[in-house]
């Protein structure tokens, strides 16, 4: 059961999410309809601890545990845009960390692999979703920078943490047509980068700065770089 439902925590989060969607989302450009919709539907207080529930829709990241982090509302909405999400879409996710990625991407694709290394973060992710209620959704655990070879190809995909290039496999694992968006660069300097299948070529994009957690992988980072 999604949590429209729920109105008395629906009312008590009105004015954070009326702000979220106004201030952080619209005034900076995100202006798709489907995205704004999935961003005010999908609980983001439920995707962080009691202690940052207050704080769940400022315009930071939060810290999830385990030295992850939960993006920012508006780098959410601005990764789900780019990759122009269509109802029939299979989306592959790298990075699932609380999940919250993964419910706003759900509501608007037709499925979502989520792929988290750390056990503890893909198990309480995995079972936080079922409880809300998003059972198009499906979490593992491994090496995102492998993806899901097996499930593939994907229509879009989604990586929530930085690498120093863009993972071959994952290029590898995009259909025809398919939108791949990754944080590129280093612990200081990154940039989100929008890879576009055409054929047998990428068309890349390089959309805007951004500060993300290292992605650490076979086909990422062998240790996370430092600060």
């Amino acid at each position: 059961m999604l949590w429209r439902s729920h109105m008395p925590e629906r009312e008590e989060f009105a004015l954070q999410i009326s702000n979220m969607l106004e201030a952080q989302l619209r005034r900076r450009g995100i202006t798709d309809a489907v995205v704004l919709a999935a961003m005010e539907s999908v609980p983001r207080h439920e995707f962080v601890s009691e202690e940052f529930r207050a704080r769940a829709y400022d315009d930071v990241p939060l810290p999830i545990g385990d030295g992850q982090t939960i993006s920012q509302p508006y780098i959410v909405a601005a990764m789900t845009a780019a990759l122009r999400l269509r109802p029939g879409d299979r989306v592959l996710e790298i990075g699932t960390g609380s999940g919250y990625q993964a419910a706003i991407l759900s509501r608007i694709a037709k499925e979502v692999f989520s792929v988290e290394r750390r056990p503890e973060l893909a198990l309480s992710a995995s079972a936080r979703l079922e409880r809300l209620g998003y059972g198009n959704v499906h979490v593992h655990c491994g090496d995102g920078t492998l993806g899901m070879p097996d499930l593939a190809p994907f229509d879009a995909i989604l990586v929530a943490a930085a690498a120093p290039a863009i993972p071959q496999p994952l290029l590898a694992q995009l259909a025809e047509g398919g939108r791949m968006i990754v944080p590129v660069g280093d612990a200081e300097h990154q940039e989100l980068q929008l890879i576009e299948k055409r054929g047998k070529s990428f068309r890349n994009t390089a959309l805007e700065g951004c500060r993300f957690v290292p992605l650490v992988g076979y086909h990422g980072w062998q240790d996370p770089p430092s600060r």
